[in-house]
């Protein structure tokens, strides 16, 4: 409720803001005035800025120095007897305790007095500061409109100020996705680095035994890391993945984008897309209780000894869900190449057929090597099919028609529990997440090679 009341507050001093600033500036726009620098949604937009930005300072303010606040009032309300009673768990369950009372919500056996009655202070001492922010909040942002209301000439420079304050934001918003993914390699670097501290780099790389031990009889016995049993199963389920998948989705968009009537267009190409819908979980499913027994029938029927969980399983049914991710990017791209290039084509004499892999495919090979990337993505990090599909079988195969593992399920294993990262066990998640990283980032590599040296041929 309260996060309620402020965005409704927020909108409506947004919409205030933005109204005062345009009325004021359109009256400064007559025909015998001077002359006006900027445009009347400048000087709104720059009134709707000087009104939030002070409210957002207030708020941002109180919920970062709130919680501490609001702890500081709770400790005051238990008994001095019983706080120094109280270690550090006990005062923060006891802190819990009063915060769900507060809430509205039950606890778990008796409740004491001194509970209740901080509960009942604690609520009135919510309910206080809750007005005091919001009452903080709209004043100060009422005087900021006035004043930017204020300062609104013929000569205000609002469109250098918006545009300066919209260029700040795109610059933070690229920075935090930089930002991000930075943070993201630094932090499984350096746990991977402690994992090496433990484990080999070479026995990790090239060893052919997946056996970790979370219970050790030694200080030295971990048991075997060998990333090769993982890594073959994660490329026998991409690779048939891929398999089913590009082929099938290629033509879906050629077919769509090409041969189509639109009216069957219309309704083949939503349909499609609805398998990029559906959960993954379900995909499982299917897979374990449809595809895998008629994978294990039609083996048994030409003499092939073919289990029901295994790579193949799991990278058929992986190849049907990454279909959309395909033809719909494909499909697009293809609809997205000049009309020109077609009617050359046709102008010289070549057939459809040829008119398609001759010029819209090289053509648009950049952006569908771009969708057979997100898609051999997809089926790289994928989890919850080859948990249910694969087999979890962390065994050396040279053949996709038996039980493997992948490099996230071992990663969802070893992660599963009580986990202090204090050992191999935990931390040898961080190096099978490096070891993905690197694996897509080679993909993404190969894929700007080709995206360049076909853009150049095409420009």
């Amino acid at each position: 409720m309260n996060a309620m009341i402020i965005a409704g507050l927020l909108l409506v001093l947004l919409a205030l803001s933005y109204q005062i600033g345009w009325s004021k500036s359109r009256s400064l726009a007559t025909a015998n005035g001077p002359k006006v620098h900027s445009r009347p949604q400048y000087h709104a937009a720059l009134v709707a800025l000087c009104t939030l930005v002070p409210a957002l300072i207030i708020l941002a303010l109180w919920a970062w120095f709130g919680a501490g606040i609001t702890r500081g009032y709770i400790v005051a309300q238990i008994p001095a007897d019983i706080l120094t009673s109280l270690d550090q768990s006990g005062l923060n369950a006891t802190i819990q305790r009063i915060t769900a009372v507060a809430s509205g919500y039950g606890v778990i056996g008796e409740l004491q007095p001194f509970e209740q009655s901080a509960a009942d202070a604690l609520r009135g001492f919510q309910f206080i500061t809750f007005l005091a922010i919001v009452a903080a909040a709209a004043g100060t942002a009422i005087l900021a409109l006035l004043y930017a209301r204020s300062r609104i000439t013929p000569r205000l420079r609002a469109r250098n100020t918006v545009e300066l304050v919209i260029t700040g934001l795109l610059m933070f918003c690229s920075a935090v996705a930089i930002m991000t993914t930075v943070g993201i390699v630094l932090s499984l670097l350096s746990e991977a680095i402690r994992f090496f501290g433990f484990i080999n780099p070479v026995d990790f790389f090239f060893g052919t035994v997946w056996n970790p031990k979370f219970s050790s009889t030694t200080t030295t016995d971990f048991g075997d890391y060998g990333l090769l049993p993982l890594l073959t199963g994660t490329l026998w389920v991409a690779t048939i993945a891929s398999l089913v998948a590009v082929p099938i989705g290629l033509m879906t968009a050629i077919y769509l984008s090409q041969y189509a009537p639109r009216k069957v267009r219309a309704v083949v190409k939503p349909v499609i897309e609805i398998l990029a819908g559906i959960p993954t979980i379900v995909y499982g499913f299917f897979a374990l209780v449809t595809v895998g027994p008629f994978l294990k029938s039609a083996g048994a029927a030409i003499g092939l000894e073919v289990s029901a969980t295994s790579a193949l399983t799991a990278g058929l049914v992986m190849g049907i869900m990454i279909i959309p991710f395909i033809s719909s990017l494909s499909d697009d791209i293809l609809n997205q190449v000049p009309l020109a290039m077609r009617d050359g084509s046709y102008g010289l004499g070549a057939t459809q057929s040829e008119t398609i892999r001759k010029v819209l495919l090289p053509a648009a090979l950049p952006g569908i090597v771009g969708a057979f990337l997100l898609a051999v993505s997809r089926a790289i990090g994928e989890t919850m099919i080859v948990v249910l599909a694969a087999g979890n079988s962390p065994v050396l195969r040279g053949t996709p028609l038996e039980p493997v593992s992948t490099i996230t399920v071992s990663i969802v294993n070893q992660l599963t529990g009580d986990s202090d990262f204090a050992g191999p066990q935990s931390l040898v998640a961080f190096a099978l997440g490096l070891t993905l990283f690197v694996m897509t980032l080679l993909l993404n590599i190969v894929a700007l090679y080709i995206v360049r040296r076909f853009r150049e041929q095409y420009e």
